[in-house]
């Protein structure tokens, strides 16, 4: 009798979950995606990727070309990546040479100093004095050794260098990050996803209005 009433009921939950089309089982299903996605899906990824992080979403637009080909993208760019050894041919070979948007998802492969060169796009916590409450996205484009350590400089393909500068950084930004170091990065990406990042900023953005 138990078992046939337990069965009664979990066909009950199962059609209630699936199949019922009210507000209450919209707001259930979407309970469990999250607790499927935050406590299995992300941390089985993190454990194949080797990273904590292993999917991010991009939240600026540090990244984008602004809808430009390639060539005419350089051409605005090229004074800045020639000045430190950078040259097109180079450039032209580096991962995502294209940029990529904000609202993109971006997945990250662990990152050590072993597989990180320059030209790759890394994940990073600032070490600003006030850093930003999101990690950064930049493209490493200096490698050196400090104090027996490996440290990374980056940019930001979107920062061209014709704006006024102020010590390394723009009126409007930062144009990149210097003395980062493998404590501070988080991965390097793989590949992007374009758009699904804008679930998280519409879900952070509604979470700002409701609080305020």
């Amino acid at each position: 009798m138990k078992k046939k009433t337990l069965k009664k009921t979990w066909k009950k939950v199962w059609n209630f979950i699936w199949e019922d089309n009210s507000i209450w089982s919209w707001i259930v299903n979407i309970i469990l995606a999250f607790i499927l996605i935050k406590f299995i899906v992300y941390p089985g990824l993190g454990l194949a990727l080797g990273t904590s992080y292993p999917i991010v979403a991009v939240v600026s637009n540090s990244m984008e070309h602004n809808n430009l080909n390639f060539d005419d993208w350089w051409q605005n760019s090229e004074e800045y990546y020639s000045g430190i050894g950078i040259v097109k041919s180079s450039f032209e070979k580096f991962p995502l040479k294209n940029g990529f948007n904000k609202g993109d998802i971006m997945i990250l492969w662990r990152a050590n100093p072993n597989n990180i060169k320059i030209g790759d796009v890394i994940v990073f916590i600032s070490a600003r004095t006030n850093p930003k409450p999101d990690p950064i996205i930049h493209r490493v484009i200096i490698i050196e050794e400090k104090d027996d350590n490996i440290i990374y400089q980056t940019k930001g393909d979107n920062y061209v260098t014709n704006r006024r500068q102020i010590n390394g950084c723009f009126y409007d930004g930062c144009i990149y990050e210097s003395d980062i170091w493998q404590n501070q990065i988080l991965g390097k990406a793989l590949f992007k996803v374009p758009y699904l990042g804008y679930i998280k900023i519409w879900f952070v953005d509604l979470l700002n209005l409701l609080i305020k």
